[in-house]
């Protein structure tokens, strides 16, 4: 079991900025492909910003533009920086991550093993 642990929520004024982390305790996001997903109040989980195994990037429509994943150079942590942000994209956030050689080819799509618990922003 691979433990996911973000942070870096919070509550910003709209059009300010937040970057959330992840980390997976004991490895490093190379053995990984990972996504960002967040759900609000009454709302479906949907995808908000993820890796198509090794082909680039997926936003979803809403964000593009505004927000950027990305992870570090020693693969340790998964990043998700969020700018101009809209109250609509209030939400718990989530980071999701699967063992590579899954299927992982529709970020958005793909069947993740591992889930953080979540970090809140509210944007006001």
């Amino acid at each position: 079991h691979v433990q996911l642990v973000e942070s870096g929520g919070g509550s910003v004024q709209a059009g300010g900025s937040l970057r959330l982390s992840c980390a997976a305790a004991a490895y490093t996001f190379s053995s990984f492909c990972v996504a960002w997903f967040r759900q609000s109040p009454g709302k479906e989980r949907e995808g908000v910003a993820g890796f198509d195994g090794d082909r680039g990037t997926r936003y979803r429509d809403s964000v593009k533009g505004r927000f950027t994943i990305s992870r570090s150079d020693n693969w340790e942590n998964l990043y998700l920086q969020m700018n101009d942000l809209k109250p609509e994209d209030t939400a718990m956030y989530y980071c999701a991550a699967v063992p590579v050689g899954n299927s992982c080819s529709n970020a958005f799509t793909t069947d993740y093993h591992f889930w953080g618990q979540g970090t809140q922003v509210t944007v006001s």
